[in-house]
């Protein structure tokens, strides 16, 4: 099927490929390290792009929003890096234990929080001119799929420190971490539902509402002004907080204590 003139990317052209790119810059912008607040926003505004070129293809409307965005986050979940214990120990200063878990949520926070700032700028800025008010949302649909990779990447990072490995493919394992952002649990070992690999009807509509009720979060955020930046970012930083309180006190005292920084393997 030939490609309609207008959907081509032109030479020069800042619109992502729907098809190639999303992953590539939801992975930037979850990624721990500083990225410069106009590069920060460059990705951000270019990923509302991509997005929203990819609901135009796939002719979202209405309540099909929800169900387009779970397909979106389940094709970008596999390829959220998770790092293992000693990587993070490393990345970390040496910590770990509880040290290592408060760093993790400390820098998650902050991520999401930045990434709430930028989104409620930006969507300020489309509220503050009419014209371009109707292109707002798919700046927060950008913001609520990077606030998901940022804590979903914090559950399973989690889950090392505090020694739960949860087995499979690298595929398997992000649905497993994916379906429990969906919940706002930790991983349960021995429960077998808790630790499905495979992602079923139930687990998909948990995984929607949960990225709507994401969604919803961040349409408060649209106001004049600096309003939208300043609720956005305490916003994300709270849901985070919950998300990793939760998720702790689901981890704690399940397994042995995790091994000190002596025992970690090279």
């Amino acid at each position: 099927m030939a490609v309609p003139e207008n959907d081509r990317q032109q030479p020069g052209n800042e619109i992502a490929d729907p098809d190639k790119e999303v992953g590539e810059l939801v992975g930037k912008l979850a990624e721990p390290g500083e990225l410069e607040p106009a590069e920060r926003r460059r990705l951000l505004g270019r990923l509302a792009q991509a997005l929203s070129a990819g609901a135009k293809r796939a002719r979202v409307t209405g309540a099909g929003r929800g169900r387009w965005l779970a397909d979106v986050f389940l094709n970008i979940a596999p390829r959220i890096p998770i790092r293992d214990l000693h990587t993070l120990s490393e990345h970390h200063h040496g910590l770990t234990g509880e040290q290592l878990a408060d760093d993790l949520v400390r820098t998650a926070q902050k991520a999401t929080m930045t990434v709430g700032a930028i989104g409620g700028a930006l969507a300020a800025a489309e509220f503050a001119a009419p014209p371009l008010l109707l292109s707002a949302p798919a700046q927060l649909v950008a913001e609520t799929i990077v606030v998901a990779a940022i804590e979903v990447k914090l559950l399973a990072e989690l889950h090392e420190v505090y020694g739960v490995r949860v087995e499979g493919t690298g595929t398997q394992r992000a649905f497993v971490f994916t379906s429990a952002w969906a919940r706002q649990r930790g991983i349960d070992p021995l429960a077998p539902a808790s630790v499905s690999l495979a992602f079923g009807a139930a687990a998909k509509t948990a995984l929607r509402n949960r990225l709507l009720r994401t969604l919803g979060r961040h349409l408060t955020t649209l106001g004049p002004f600096l309003t939208g930046a300043v609720a956005g970012g305490a916003l994300n930083r709270a849901a985070t907080k919950r998300l990793a309180e939760a998720v702790r006190n689901d981890l704690r005292g399940r397994l042995p204590p995790p091994p000190r920084r002596d025992e970690l393997s090279p």
